[in-house]
């Protein structure tokens, strides 16, 4: 959270209501863009973990058009 409070504009230390409006303000859009980077990160993460799937059920696909076992997982 300091990392917030670093970023504002606002006075970290408000004085009257606009500062304080002002910094709330600014604090609430920082915590949506934070937000939104992170929804995009796990987005991104679940993205990839789908391509793995689909590249490691071709592999088996082509591994059955082969006629090559399966192997054995390592524990």
């Amino acid at each position: 959270m300091s990392d917030i409070n670093q970023q504002s504009s606002a006075p970290a230390d408000p004085k009257n209501v606009q500062d304080l409006t002002q910094f709330v303000q600014t604090l609430l859009s920082q915590m949506q863009d934070n937000f939104q980077t992170m929804s995009d990160r796990i987005l991104n993460r679940n993205e990839m973990g789908n391509r793995v799937d689909d590249l490691e059920k071709s592999v088996a696909d082509l591994m059955t058009q082969t006629n090559v076992d399966e192997p054995t997982e390592e524990k």
